[in-house]
């Protein structure tokens, strides 16, 4: 008798990794003292869960590309951001930049790919959803890990090098992700958006806010002036709008009370990304209205983080 082929992984379950280590990269970035010894046991768990997932990916083979498959390069870069968080050193900054490469490479094949197959009809396009915006964010992530590889370089043609691809990576998912939210709006109006996956709007928001900032903290003279004052110009505006979708999001959840499914995990790392860019503001402009932001959304996040967690359960969904 033949033996049945193992069911193949559903790239979805790498928002678990993306969703854990978000709560462990995020606290290192909020003024509360004692947070980082936890943090650094709740990035290890989610680094062994990737090795897990990817383990399981090798052995049960890829599953057809979809929207989903932005997840696996964002699980990849947020647990290589916490690999130079929380190991430092020669061998954080080596694990970061393997993952970094790694994660970017695929995460510009995705936001290339998986247009490419809605457009010429190989994926279904004919109902937007946020889900739409998972394969175009993952250069976003790669701007914003980016700029913490490119504080550890030396002022020259490498370090503006990089600095100058982050902010490539920065406008690649920022004009997509642009010209995806009309339409996304556009259907919320109508109705019809599963409360989970609204929360996915949140990541492009809270990502771009925290990647402007960062990387005017790292970019070289002459220009260093003009990229802080974008960064700021930026984060603000584009962090109050987040804020908006977030209290839209929070109604329209409280009002559905979703059954649990692993669409569960957009509760998580797109409002960590909100976190880090709030932490971002702070830090930029000295603001204790922002930090206070900060630390409250850390508070919302870690409170569904465990609720998420408690309610997973290995199984092909």
């Amino acid at each position: 008798m033949l033996k049945s082929a193992p069911a193949r992984l559903a790239p979805k379950w790498f928002t678990s990794v993306m969703g854990t280590s978000i709560v462990a990269n995020a606290a290192v970035t909020l003024p509360v003292p004692g947070l980082k010894p936890v943090a650094a046991v709740i990035w290890a768990c989610a680094a062994a869960w990737l090795l897990v997932l990817c383990w399981k990916l090798v052995k049960s083979g890829p599953a057809p590309l979809d929207h989903f498959w932005g997840a696996p390069p964002m699980a990849l870069l947020s647990v290589g951001a916490g690999a130079l968080n929380f190991l430092g050193g020669t061998t954080g900054l080596a694990i970061d930049w393997t993952l970094w490469t790694a994660g970017t490479a695929l995460g510009l094949f995705t936001t290339l790919a998986v247009p490419y197959r809605m457009i010429t009809g190989r994926i279904d396009a004919s109902e937007v959803s946020p889900t739409w915006l998972l394969p175009v964010v993952p250069p976003m992530v790669s701007a914003t890990t980016g700029a913490a590889l490119a504080a550890h370089l030396p002022d020259g043609q490498g370090k503006l090098a990089l600095v100058l691809a982050c902010y490539g990576f920065f406008g690649i998912s920022l004009f997509a992700t642009l010209a995806l939210l009309p339409l996304i709006w556009g259907r919320l109006m109508r109705g019809g958006v599963p409360s989970p996956t609204l929360w996915i709007v949140l990541g492009p928001l809270g990502q771009s806010t925290t990647a402007a900032l960062v990387l005017g903290e790292v970019a070289p003279a002459p220009y260093g002036n003009a990229a802080r004052a974008f960064g700021l110009l930026y984060s603000v505006p584009t962090l109050g709008f987040a804020m908006l979708w977030l209290a839209l999001a929070i109604a329209v959840t409280v009002k559905e009370r979703p059954e649990f499914s692993l669409s569960w995990w957009a509760f998580t790392f797109p409002l960590g990304t909100c976190v880090t860019g709030a932490s971002a503001l702070s830090a930029r402009t000295g603001s204790a209205v922002v930090t206070g932001l900060a630390v409250t959304l850390y508070v919302l996040l870690v409170a569904l983080w465990l609720s998420v967690a408690r309610k997973t359960r290995w199984r092909q969904t």
